[in-house]
């Protein structure tokens, strides 16, 4: 049998100079709000391009926009029905706020941005996640693979998702002042709000980035001292809004638009499969097709069988991700107690084999994360790890996509 192979679906683009790579890092820094270009001792942007037939995106594309289809008819259905959300292994408080959406009004209509992380395996394409409730990376999926594709002739961005976003955005919004949400003390999340605010600076619009406690709530409508909000743009995790005042705002049509309405939590959460059978009225067969086996720790004997992996329900950045063979021994005991002791905010997933790439880094493994706005693929912002899962020391890489020779299509 032919072992499967990466060539066909990507490929790793020529280093560029480095006196230019280190132009463009200095205007990311100084211009797109890419303030932490490197964790530790490691950079993290890559000085060299993931090419791409456009072909093969087209096909990420295509099934990226399925699952939202599923994704958002998921979200409608579980927001009205607060019994399943313990499935969903929400805490309590994070339960309470999603009952006040079911016991409101309907906000399905305020447009979403969603970003499904694709990984290239040993069977085929498969996901890991979908990023529904704060998905990030614009200035890395828009500006920085922009900048790169200057560089590589005939190569081109698979779109431009932090323009898109601002100017979904920009269709909702009531007033020209919109909020930005983030929390104090993570630098990562203020550099993505500081470059959604930038886009919708160039769309005309006020941008302020700010915190929770800094808007106030009459009567549905936000307000930042004394001027209305046209739209509160959220990225601020849902389970961390809910201690805060005013918070069933962010899960309940208001007048104020809130994107991403708090809701979306409902499809992020890792053990979203495990309320599929008791969905009435949504199909997900794109879902089932692409996203690997998942299970309550306490029907699956994760704890002998390798082919299974740990995660918790709110797993971000991949900080919970535990398999057995990957971790230290330490590390590995923590994870299995805590899904012992704790297993309605755990689920077992089945591992794939993703492929490794060679690159200038050495042997790595690629995650293409295929942005939806409202509904419509429009880029991705890919990474790649040295490591099997990708978590937050992943690699920034710009994504291009190239059209194959006319030789190869005969």
């Amino acid at each position: 049998m032919t072992e499967p192979t990466n060539a066909a679906v990507y490929r790793c683009g020529a280093r560029l100079d480095a006196d230019a790579f280190a132009r463009l890092r200095r205007s990311l820094v100084l211009n797109h709000c890419k303030w932490d270009p490197q964790v530790g001792d490691i950079g993290t942007l890559a000085d060299f391009p993931l090419l791409m037939p456009r072909s093969t995106w087209q096909k990420l594309a295509a099934w990226a926009e399925a699952l939202t289809v599923e994704a958002s008819d998921a979200e409608r259905e579980l927001a009205s029905r607060p019994e399943l959300h313990g499935r969903l292994g929400f805490p309590r408080h994070l339960r309470a706020a999603l009952a006040v959406r079911a016991a409101g009004h309907d906000n399905s209509h305020t447009p979403r941005a969603f970003r499904y992380d694709f990984h290239f395996t040993r069977d085929g394409w498969r996901i890991s996640e979908c990023n529904a409730d704060v998905p990030g990376g614009y200035a890395e999926a828009s500006a920085f693979t922009a900048l790169m594709a200057q560089h590589y002739p005939g190569r081109v961005p698979a779109g431009d998702p932090g323009a898109a976003w601002a100017q979904a955005i920009a269709q909702v919004a009531e007033t020209a002042d919109i909020a930005l949400l983030s929390a104090p003390g993570y630098l990562e999340d203020q550099q993505v709000i500081h470059y959604l605010a930038k886009c919708l600076s160039n769309l005309g619009f006020s941008a302020h980035c700010v915190q929770p406690a800094q808007i106030c709530w009459r009567d549905g409508r936000g307000f930042l001292g004394e001027q209305r909000l046209g739209a509160v743009v959220r990225f601020y995790q849902a389970e961390w809004l809910t201690s805060l005042p005013g918070a069933r705002h962010y899960f309940r049509a208001v007048h104020t638009p809130v994107l991403n309405p708090g809701t979306c939590i409902t499809v992020e959460s890792k053990r979203f499969p495990l309320a599929w059978d008791a969905l009435t009225s949504t199909r997900l067969s794109c879902w089932r097709r692409l996203l690997p086996e998942s299970a309550d720790p306490r029907t699956v004997a994760w704890q002998k069988d390798d082919a299974w992996l740990l995660k918790s329900a709110l797993c971000n950045t991949g900080d919970t991700v535990s398999v057995r063979s990957l971790l230290p021994a330490k590390s590995w005991a923590k994870a299995a107690r805590h899904a012992r002791w704790f297993p309605g905010q755990w689920v077992a997933q089945k591992r794939f084999e993703a492929l490794p790439l060679s690159t200038p880094l050495g042997s790595v493994y690629p995650c293409i994360g295929v942005y939806t706005i409202n509904g419509r693929a429009c880029g991705a912002y890919a990474r790649v790890s040295l490591a099997p899962i990708v978590d937050f020391a992943a690699i920034d890489v710009p994504l291009l996509l190239e059209d194959p020779p006319l030789a190869s299509l005969a």
